[in-house]
């Protein structure tokens, strides 16, 4: 009987954090093979919800990011055994625990320090957390080379594309599938007016409100392009994208032959995670099994580019590199922030993003003495580039917005 897997969870409060839970726990109860042990759980303020998932789990150590917290936490898990630690370097301390696996799942550019962490100590990394790549692609593709980690994808698409990529080096063209979100047949004048609640109405996915509004303009669908361009070492001319309401084609690849093969199943985040933290091995899960008679039709249509500008948006960002898909990331986490607090309008949100890769090709962000210091990837050879050009684009957002909202 092998070993149990050890894991650690980063961003184990959201809703991917607690679909591993869920994996996690299946598969221990049922004594299956791989089975898991919890090294770490972190969280960024969800005192309850991280010791409720400590103590479930058995974890070794649980991390707040919010340090005025630590108190809080400290008291929820007082003699139970269970090591607590707050701020952004407990995260780090989290990541640096010995689990074989771990889990990116902390949403923004928060998880990018203690992503890279378990990078460099050569861990598996299933990586839930698109920010990694798009923010810091080549950087992170670097370090996994140098220390030897292996990055698995969590996110439906990219775990299919990894699941159908059987000859790697013979692949034509990648095809990612979007369900087209709450406003697929939606007039512009409906998706000019509609609201935080509308926009995070999704279709298919149950998912947290970030990722539903992405989801909505479909930026979601964007940033996946840019981390398959980079998870795949393809160029984004040929990443195609369809959108798919049925959301059952999760993804598919194309092959020089002329073959496509594609991995289905029901919208349920439970499959990629159990795929990614039991690999090369599969596992039982509790996610419904496919009834295809039932579903009847699988449709696909192109993505409307006029409604969906985020798509255009984030093929010209990784086009010209030097940044740009940082900046186009910062400042889609700032306006669809802005949007959730009803300071701007849905459509603001491209709006902000394109003028803000506008303000950065044109060296207006603000940084550096003189202007824009990155010029290609080599100018975000560290971390520290990485992190100095998201928050002038956070800053420079963060204006356009109130700008916006004050207009």
């Amino acid at each position: 009987m092998k070993a149990p897997i050890s894991v650690t969870l980063l961003g184990a409060t959201g809703s991917v954090g607690q679909s591993a839970s869920q994996v996690i726990r299946q598969a221990n109860d049922g004594r299956q093979t791989p089975s898991f042990t919890v090294q770490a759980v972190t969280a960024g303020s969800d005192v309850a919800g991280l010791a409720k998932t400590a103590l479930e789990l058995k974890a070794q150590f649980a991390a707040i990011a919010d340090e005025t917290l630590y108190g809080a936490l400290r008291e929820a898990l007082f003699g139970t055994g269970i090591a607590v630690g707050a701020g952004s370097s407990a995260l780090v301390e989290a990541a640096e625990r010995p689990a074989e696996r771990v889990l990116a799942a902390i949403v923004g550019s928060a998880g990018l320090k203690p992503t890279l962490a378990a990078v460099r100590r050569g861990a598996i990394i299933a990586l839930a957390n698109k920010e990694a790549l798009v923010c810091a692609g080549a950087l992170m593709r670097s370090q996994a080379w140098r220390f030897g980690a292996t990055l698995l994808p969590v996110d439906s698409e990219h775990s299919a594309i990894f699941q159908a990529m059987t000859h790697p080096n013979a692949v034509e063209k990648l095809f990612l599938t979007a369900s087209g979100g709450p406003f697929r047949q939606a007039s512009l004048e409906k998706m000019k007016a509609a609201t935080p609640a509308e926009a995070c109405n999704h279709p298919v996915w149950s998912m947290g409100a970030k990722i539903s509004v992405d989801s909505a303009t479909m930026m979601n669908k964007g940033l996946e392009l840019i981390e398959a361009s980079y998870l795949f070492d393809i160029p984004e001319s040929r990443i195609d994208i369809l959108v798919h309401p049925q959301s059952v084609i999760h993804s598919m690849v194309s092959f020089i032959d002329g073959s496509v093969l594609a991995q289905l199943g029901t919208p349920d985040m439970k499959a990629p995670i159990a795929y990614a933290l039991a690999w090369p091995e599969r596992i039982t899960t509790s996610v419904e099994r496919l009834d295809l008679a039932r579903i009847g039709r699988l449709s696909f249509e192109p993505p409307d580019p006029v409604r969906f500008p985020a798509l255009r948006l984030a093929r010209a960002a990784v086009q010209a590199e030097a940044g740009a898909p940082t900046v186009l990331n910062a400042a889609n986490e700032i306006a669809v922030a802005a949007f959730l607090d009803k300071k701007i309008a849905f459509l603001d949100i491209a709006e902000t993003v394109e003028a803000a890769l506008e303000a950065h090709s044109s060296a207006k962000l603000g940084y550096g003495a003189g202007g824009s210091t990155f010029s290609g990837q080599a100018g975000m050879a560290t971390l520290e580039d990485v992190v100095a050009l998201d928050k002038c684009a956070r800053q420079w957002a963060r204006k356009r917005v109130e700008a916006l909202a004050v207009a």
